[in-house]
């Protein structure tokens, strides 16, 4: 787990700008929902393609807030990340041609083959199945197009999303800030999230706060639980 602290200057500026820190004092649990990304075999397996070591680290705050939203009336979504492909042309060829190596290439796209064993949520978290289970094929669950996920959260009369999962400055990052922007109110929880690195990790909780949402720990997020 991340062992981070936003900057006293970010947090001067946030207030200056807001008079208060944090966006959420209260939370509607039967309004709220929170969104796991990508904890799956894929990112979370020593050794997989796209392995993030510290998303192991988080799985147990990760059960933990779930199981007591759950049981107030809330709802989890766990969101897995799937590619389809044609031998080694996947349907996201504007990312792995660009960003991804020959040779890693072709091991990732098996990996998140959607009936493939990276495709598997990690072992050590909890889901139920009353959960919601959704696969986007975009860094972003809610841009038009990449899952169900809005459509799914609407129906069901959530507006405050938590954001949990890996990696933070990617996937967790790009959902969050379109959740800002389709009018949900979003939170980064802190301790729930995993990057490659503590800078990383950090430097997204910072951006979050300042523009697009809250950020909280685990433990906060349970105390203002109604």
């Amino acid at each position: 787990m991340h062992d981070v602290q936003i900057r006293r200057e970010i947090v001067d500026r946030v207030m200056e700008r807001r008079k208060r820190l944090h966006i959420f004092e209260r939370l509607e649990p039967r309004a709220t929902a929170l969104v796991v990304i990508d904890m799956q075999n894929t990112f979370c397996a020593p050794g997989a393609p796209a392995e993030v070591p510290a998303s192991r680290g988080i799985c147990a705050n990760i059960n933990r807030l779930a199981a007591s939203l759950r049981e107030r009336g809330g709802k989890i979504a766990w969101v897995t990340h799937a590619i389809t492909a044609s031998g080694s042309k996947s349907d996201w060829s504007g990312f792995f041609d660009v960003f991804v190596a020959d040779e890693i290439r072709q091991r990732t796209i098996e990996s998140m083959h959607p009936t493939g064993e990276g495709q598997k949520i990690w072992h050590d978290l909890e889901p139920k199945t009353e959960d919601i289970f959704v696969v986007k094929n975009r860094y972003s669950a809610l841009i038009s197009g990449a899952s169900q996920l809005e459509r799914i959260l609407r129906s069901r009369g959530i507006e405050n999303i938590l954001i949990a999962g890996t990696k933070t400055n990617v996937c967790c990052e790009s959902t969050a800030r379109d959740g800002m922007m389709l009018d949900f109110r979003v939170a980064m929880i802190s301790d729930c999230n995993a990057a490659l690195s503590d800078r990383e990790h950090l430097a997204t909780l910072e951006t979050v706060i300042q523009q697009f949402g809250d950020v909280l720990t685990t433990n906060e997020v349970l105390k203002i639980l109604h």
